[in-house]
């Protein structure tokens, strides 16, 4: 590798400032996972390299009444996967956070460097879409929340502006009596990542017919995908049996997956629809 200029801000406002003088020719690097296996394979070669880790800071986990989770960017994804707080108000997020890679992946990498580096394969992002979840970024600018929904754009690509750090994730706690679930389907070895992914979020009228429902798959397309089609098919009406094949149906005809190693288009579709209805199920199961 080329000689990388190597920053260790002390402080959030000092890392800001840097990425404004540096900019295009610097990188920002958290737990790593990513960024040096770019770097060793030599698809990205910045001037410069902007360190986090000192940024305790960003660390933090806790919840706020009113507005949800608060999860600093820093922490760590298997700091999030087994945090008791993270566990109590949100299972499925918790359950997400488990799955990413392999224990040693989830103890170097963060939950700021997950999102920003908009894996479409990565398992947190389509769960925290349906959660309706939201970041917060810096720049020397200011501050701003994005939300999920709006956050990924493509193949490693988020609305982060170059002189942005994503500092923080926020998650909205769900409406009292919501389930929730993320399954994930894996085609080759346990650690792998998935070859679909399904989030669903099912909120219910007292009379137990849909108030609100999000499908959302992950790792078929270049982000996230939620099917809003398959989605108002459910609301105002009781979930029976029939329903939720056609909602299933409905989910797998509506989006156009791609193929790679870990399965063609046609198989990618089958699953989607498959892992529709189990969600689905599951949800009214847990009810």
């Amino acid at each position: 590798m080329p000689n990388i200029k190597l920053l260790q801000p002390a402080k959030l406002d000092e890392a800001v400032a840097l990425l404004a003088v540096e900019n295009e020719d610097a990188k920002i690097i958290a737990g790593g996972t990513a960024l040096v296996i770019m770097l060793r394979n030599r698809l990205i070669a910045p001037a410069t390299l902007i360190s986090l880790g000192r940024l305790h800071e960003l660390r933090t986990i806790r919840h706020e009444p009113n507005t949800g989770l608060r999860i600093g960017a820093l922490a760590t994804v298997r700091e999030a996967e087994l945090s008791p707080i993270v566990r109590e108000k949100n299972p499925m997020l918790a359950h997400a956070f488990g799955k990413v890679g392999n224990v040693r992946v989830r103890n170097a990498a963060t939950v700021g460097g997950n999102l920003s580096e908009a894996d479409y394969a990565s398992d947190p992002p389509c769960v925290l879409v349906a959660l309706r979840a939201r970041v917060k970024a810096r720049s020397a600018r200011g501050e701003r929340e994005i939300p999920l929904t709006g956050l990924f754009k493509s193949f490693y690509e988020t609305a982060l502006a170059s002189d942005e750090i994503l500092t923080e994730l926020i998650v909205p706690d769900l409406a009292p009596g919501s389930r929730a679930n993320y399954l994930k389907f894996i085609s080759r070895s346990s650690e792998d990542r998935p070859c679909v992914g399904m989030a669903v979020v099912l909120e219910r009228e007292p009379d137990g017919t849909c108030k609100d429902l999000r499908l959302v798959a992950g790792a078929v397309t270049e982000t996230p995908q939620e099917i809003a089609a398959a989605e108002a098919l459910a609301h105002g009406k009781h979930l029976t049996d029939d329903l939720i094949t056609e909602i299933a149906e409905a989910s797998a005809s509506r989006i156009g997956p791609l193929s790679d190693l870990r399965g063609s288009a046609w198989y990618r579709k089958q699953i989607i629809g498959v892992l529709a209805r189990r969600g689905l199920k599951q949800a009214l199961a847990s009810n």
